[in-house]
């Protein structure tokens, strides 16, 4: 019988061992033994599936991994060190000299500068199209185009991608279609019912959600991910045992604290609509969010992060940030502790001015990634901070 979501999270644990835990231990250790040199030989040669050496495999990282793809509805995973090594590793195992990838222009600053400074030294160029124009990036294929790649909603601006357009565009011409889902999380949003190949996660987001440990993760069909799992034990990005066990067990607790996480940015989105202090506030749940409709066809609420715009540019911008008193001034986000982001100066900072306006980004935009605080709590002090 299938299970649903908030079971799945909870109940899913690799084998027990002959203690007979309820809870799954952690395995520490960067090796495993075998029993004789015919054991040793066989599973060297992937005649066995078992453990061999933690850079490849590991209890803790495969019980991670087999909890993400059932909740993506993936058959394949690997986990890494951080969102950003699943990222890169993705990508250079998919990818050859002469290859070509159309994104989305809102991505992650260091996603943006993987594809500008990086990859063109591979000869691996990319080509950008604009939220909004999904339907019109048909022409920007080539006979050398290979991925196309999205994150939804975006990094910093919560814009909303078509998911099931740039799916139906993938599909039509044998394109690998990647989607960063780091933002919604799996709870809200799972890409591959609208046609995605592959999915990735920060683990270091929503899914620890507490700000601890550091952890990527990439999911999908299995042929892909056969690729991605070879060259990721050749080349050792892999997750360490101690956050891959501290993140399965965030997992068991990631739709009560989406929910409240959602129900907050709501809130916070509503009340940031009539502030006198704020030009323009986005979150994708709110009907004057420019992809309403599609966000409400893709996903199940609206995440934890608002973006707005404060009046009077970057020294508004400055005023506000040092007259914050409880929120925290990272670079994080999906934390329980709400946290408060100058994308301008942080996150995006590596981008031109040019580049930053063309994915949304202005020099008075704040980022909130909406904790788990009382909203009574998290609204007075940005009142206060804007006032």
């Amino acid at each position: 019988m299938e299970k649903k979501f908030e079971t799945e999270a909870i109940r899913t644990q690799t084998k027990r061992s002959q203690y007979l835990e309820h809870s799954t231990p952690m395995y520490l250790t960067s090796s495993f033994v075998f029993e004789d040199a015919e054991d040793m030989r066989a599973s060297f040669a992937e005649e066995k599936e078992r453990n061999i050496y933690s850079r490849y495999s590991n209890p803790n990282s495969s019980e991670f991994i087999e909890k993400v793809c059932k909740m993506e509805g993936a058959e394949e995973g690997f986990a890494f060190a951080s969102g950003m090594a699943a990222v890169f590793s993705t990508f250079a195992a998919l990818l050859e000299s002469g290859d070509h990838i159309i994104s989305s222009r809102s991505i992650f600053g260091s996603t943006h500068s993987l594809f500008t400074q990086f990859f063109p030294k591979w000869k691996i160029d990319t080509t950008y199209f604009k939220i909004g124009e999904e339907k019109t990036i048909e022409s920007l294929i080539t006979s050398k185009t290979k991925i196309i790649y999205a994150e939804s909603p975006t990094n910093p601006g919560v814009d909303i991608l078509d998911l099931e357009v740039l799916g139906v565009i993938a599909k039509k011409h044998n394109l690998i279609f990647i989607v960063d889902n780091c933002f919604a999380s799996p709870y809200l949003q799972q890409p591959m019912k609208f046609g995605a190949h592959l999915v990735i996660h920060s683990g270091t987001k929503l899914m620890d959600g507490q700000g601890r440990v550091m952890a990527g993760i990439t999911v999908g069909g299995r042929e892909l991910m056969d690729k991605v799992y070879r060259f990721s034990r050749i080349t050792g990005p892999a997750l360490s045992p101690f956050n891959a066990w501290v993140i399965s067990k965030s997992l068991e607790t990631l739709s009560v604290r989406v929910d409240r996480h959602c129900e907050n940015a709501l809130k916070l989105a509503q009340f940031l609509e009539d502030h006198p202090n704020v030009n323009w506030v986005k979150y994708p749940f709110l009907k004057s969010h420019p992809q309403y409709e599609i966000a409400k066809k893709q996903m199940k609420a609206g995440g934890c992060v608002v973006a707005f715009d404060v009046k009077g540019g970057v020294e508004a911008g400055k005023k506000f940030f040092d007259a914050i008193k409880l929120l925290s001034l990272s670079a994080n986000l999906g934390d329980a502790r709400s946290i408060v982001t100058h994308p301008a100066s942080t996150t995006h900072s590596k981008l031109t001015s040019e580049e930053r306006l063309g994915a949304g980004i202005t020099d008075g935009m704040v980022r909130v990634s909406v904790g788990l605080e009382h909203i009574d709590d998290i609204i007075a002090d940005i009142d206060q901070a804007l006032r």
